[in-house]
């Protein structure tokens, strides 16, 4: 009787209204409306429509799920769940080429484009690539000058909040992460990592071009320019470009 019931439910639900207001059927691979091949379908279909009444009644502005380690909020219970594993240390998805792990799926996938090249995010002013589109709205701030991450106690100003977490360190005399062969102390786990390159010999970023390789990611994007070209920091004062923000900085000395 309830599988009935779940088929009769379905013919009702197959043209109800989402927010937009368009109507959507249930259709097959021809395209013409068709009805569910069982009960199980049609219970499948309940269910996601009951998520989508759920997401409706959601009162705009309003984050219910709160962490009880920390105390931050969040819209809905998933986003919760991956914050979690910030305080537990959990890292559920694995990486099949080198066997690091994360706490996010998302995370996963960024990192598996440092093993296919993919960068799917280009620079609309430089036309660099970037693996995220986190990486390149940091990036676009070399561009636009814009710093929003402030320190409370000496007021410097950083492109990114993992920036400023790491210079508060320096204040706080902080160096929480060794390296367990030397026992050298780092204030961020970026700077540990390429440390232990100089005990491996590890260069893992190379250049297509001409093989060459190189510690980390900024070093092969100098690389690169001597290649292209590419020299995308200008003086404002004499028009001189640069391949890079030092060599910039050097340069502008001269006109102070």
């Amino acid at each position: 009787y309830s599988r009935f019931l779940l088929l009769w439910a379905f013919k009702h639900l197959s043209n109800f209204v989402v927010h937009t207001g368009e109507r959507r059927d249930y259709c097959g691979s021809s395209g013409d409306p068709q009805q569910p091949h069982d009960a199980g379908e049609a219970e499948k279909s309940l269910c996601r429509s009951g998520h989508l009444k759920k997401h409706q009644q959601r009162p705009k502005g309003k984050k219910p799920h709160r962490c009880s380690d920390c105390g931050k909020s969040f819209v809905f219970s998933g986003p919760l769940k991956s914050h979690q594993r910030t305080h537990t240390g959990e890292k559920s998805y694995s990486c099949d080429q080198c066997g690091k792990s994360f706490t996010t799926f998302n995370n996963l996938t960024i990192h598996q484009r440092t093993h296919t090249g993919e960068k799917p995010y280009s620079c609309d002013q430089c036309g660099n690539s970037f693996v995220s589109s986190g990486v390149l709205t940091v990036h676009q701030r070399i561009h636009t000058g814009e710093k929003p991450y402030s320190c409370n106690q000496c007021g410097k100003s950083l492109t990114q909040l993992s920036n400023l977490i790491s210079h508060q360190r320096i204040h706080k005399g902080e160096k929480p992460y060794s390296c367990t062969q030397c026992g050298k102390s780092f204030a961020t786990s970026s700077n540990l990592t390429l440390h232990q390159r100089t005990h491996t010999g590890e260069k893992p970023f190379s250049c297509d071009e001409c093989g060459k390789s190189f510690t980390t990611s900024s070093k092969l994007t100098l690389h690169y320019r001597t290649h292209t070209g590419e020299k995308p920091f200008s003086c404002s004062q004499c028009d001189k470009r640069y391949y890079d923000k030092c060599s910039l900085i050097t340069h502008q000395k001269i006109h102070t």
